[in-house]
């Protein structure tokens, strides 16, 4: 694999992992089996947050490898060179997340027990899964090469959570290292059972799996025996928890993290009325499931909108509340938790977060040739304000706004989708509940149309598919560059829009009229309320009475 664009993201990482602890940098993962989505196709989502991750659309070609050719290995999060591999004779194309076969991968980093880091391991978590996807074939196989890789070649990263999905399975797995001196890693894979749907959001969530079931759960051979080992473990082989003994619950696991799913869960299955005992983290509260049965099957539309979430309608709805401000902001700048006269107190943590790089829906579907039936949904940035472009997993280059090289971290760059977009979102925080109005308009209109031609593109590129597949590959290669460069050119225009219609804090009309709304009267409410005394227009003696 090359090297990505992470080498300057080094000494910021480590800078911003300082400042905000473990919960820093975090990402969240939905995972839709065929039966439970309304066309049959299979879908995950995943959402790269972190404060100093540029976001950018990854571009692998396939190529032929000579025989003992080796890779090298870097770090994802960092740049850093970890060492060699043996390369496989044959390499897939890889778009973002998802590979010329439709399986695709994403992750959430838990982190779990201290001490189980191999620094001298060369696969960390992302080289595991952007290598995985050049040579997996199906999820399954997927799950087995990442097995084999750690195995072989040990695990550099701390503890995480991985979505695995191909055109008809969809798979939950999570791996911890073993720590230095011990190479290697332990975990568990699950199939997530058709027509239910499941999530992670950096805790570990397989509990107990069963022990012989290979068609639905996979796992490393020292599983439960490394636990004994460590002396975590002594009951039954029957009731291993992998989540409880390897990243124990704690009060962050639960707010931060799974309050994230259950979030998900209660809008796709309402009528289970999941409570929020657990997210709330009261002591003895029943932990949600791995996986529920939604309530109706879900489109690419609705699991958008799932990725879009700040707790709204529950006890922990972001949009509310003075920390929101006079314009219901649903975003709390860092870090997670603040104290006051000793006493702790958190932000809430929703899906939707400012600080997402990247984001996709990857969505697979069985009944048509790979190269048509794949589509990443991409995007950068905050997940409510952005929008998501069909990449198709058959198409021969990305959008040169998205690419990587057009741009970085450390310099804006107008011709880049990541400062485009970053440019827009942090001009609606000032004036969100207005502004936001005007992106979602544009936003549901730009993915309203790639939704609505989605049937008539796959029907084209079917048809030239029959004639070549390089032909189809072609048309879907200039659809998705097309569409890419369309949408940041549009982004860039509705910045200068909102520009002009909320020049210094005012609100300019459709008829060009420039007004003075001021702020919402809660707001005057709470002002007086703390600073009355201070604010109190007084009448001079002998000034006159105003006249209305």
């Amino acid at each position: 694999m090359k090297k990505f664009s992470f080498a300057l993201r080094g000494s910021a990482l480590a800078l911003v992992l300082l400042m905000v602890g473990p919960w820093g940098l975090a990402c969240t993962n939905f995972l839709i089996t065929k039966g439970a989505s309304a066309d049959g196709s299979t879908m995950i989502t995943y959402a790269a947050d972190s404060h100093v991750l540029y976001g950018e659309l990854y571009y692998t070609p396939a190529a032929i490898h000579a025989s003992g050719s080796k890779l090298d290995i870097y770090e994802w999060d960092t740049g850093t060179y970890l060492g060699q591999i043996d390369q496989v004779p044959e390499t897939f194309t890889v778009v973002g997340n998802m590979n010329e076969h439709q399986v695709s991968i994403g992750e959430t980093t838990y982190g779990g027990r201290d001490g189980l880091v191999d620094k001298k391991g060369i696969m960390d978590y992302g080289s595991l899964m952007y290598v995985t996807l050049q040579r997996a074939r199906t999820a399954r196989e997927a799950v087995r090469i990442m097995g084999d890789l750690v195995k072989e070649y040990g695990y550099y990263s701390s503890g995480e959570s991985f979505s695995i999905a191909d055109p008809d399975d969809v798979w939950i797995m999570e791996m911890i290292g073993k720590g230095e001196g011990n190479k290697g890693a332990v975990w568990v894979a699950r199939r997530v059972p058709d027509g239910y749907i499941c999530a992670h959001a950096n805790q570990a969530r397989i509990r107990q799996f069963p022990l012989d079931d290979p068609e639905n759960c996979l796992y490393s051979e020292d599983v439960i025996s490394f636990a004994r080992e460590k002396g975590w473990y002594e009951k039954p082989d029957e009731e291993f928890s992998f989540a409880d003994t390897y990243a124990p619950l704690t009060f962050g696991g639960v707010r931060f993290c799974e309050a994230r799913v259950w979030a998900m869960f209660r809008r796709a299955a309402p009528s289970l009325d999941l409570p929020a005992d657990f997210v709330r983290g009261e002591p003895n509260a029943e932990p949600m499931p791995l996986w529920i049965k939604p309530d109706r099957k879900l489109t690419v539309h609705d699991i958008m909108e799932f990725m879009r979430d700040h707790f709204e309608g529950t006890e922990f709805d972001m949009t509310t509340g003075i920390g929101a401000g006079p314009y219901c902001l649903p975003y709390r700048w860092r870090p997670l938790t603040w104290e006051v006269d000793g006493q702790k107190y958190v932000n809430e943590r929703a899906t939707s977060t400012q600080q997402t790089g990247f984001s996709f829906v990857a969505q697979a579907r069985h009944w048509l040739p790979d190269p048509i039936g794949g589509i990443l949904w991409f995007s950068v940035d905050d997940t409510y304000s952005t929008v998501y472009v069909p990449m198709y997993c058959g198409i021969r280059e990305v959008p040169g706004s998205y690419a990587v090289g057009t741009g970085n971290f450390y310099e804006f760059s107008w011709d880049s989708a990541f400062w485009v977009f970053n440019w827009v979102s942090n001009f609606t925080y000032l004036r969100y509940s207005d502004m936001i109005q005007d992106v979602r308009k544009v936003q549901r209109d730009l993915e309203g149309q790639f939704l609505a031609m989605q049937p008539e593109i796959d029907a084209a590129a079917q048809e030239l598919y029959k004639q070549s597949p390089e032909l189809a590959r072609r048309f879907l290669t200039e659809y998705s560059v097309k569409e890419g460069n369309r949408t940041v050119e549009r982004w860039r225009k509705l910045g200068i829009e909102l520009l002009m219609k909320y020049l210094d804090g005012n609100i300019r009309d459709e008829h060009g009229k420039v007004k003075h709304p001021g702020y919402p009267p809660e707001w005057y409410k709470r002002i007086a309320a703390e600073e009355g005394e201070r604010l109190n227009v007084r009448k001079l003696p002998g000034e006159p009475e105003e006249h209305h």
